[in-house]
């Protein structure tokens, strides 16, 4: 496990995520507390949410716009 302030973070990117990707654990630290931790991802962590569709939401009945049109009509008249 390392651990590395935002600054050495910010200026060594490369040098961390190597280690990262070697299995080790980074802990980002800024104004002297832990913020952060950078691990190695997971076979779980390979199906990425924005890859999957998203649900279409159907709401059913008469439509919202179409429902005030008619109230409008009915209060002019």
């Amino acid at each position: 496990m390392q651990i590395a302030t935002f600054t050495q973070l910010r200026n060594n990117a490369r040098y961390y995520f190597d280690a990262v990707e070697n299995g080790e654990i980074v802990k980002i630290k800024r104004h002297g507390r832990i913020i952060a931790e950078i691990k190695p991802a997971t076979d779980d962590d390979t199906n990425q949410t924005w890859e999957n569709p998203a649900l279409r939401l159907a709401i059913k009945g008469t439509a919202l716009s179409k429902t005030i049109l008619e109230e409008r009509d009915k209060s002019k008249k």
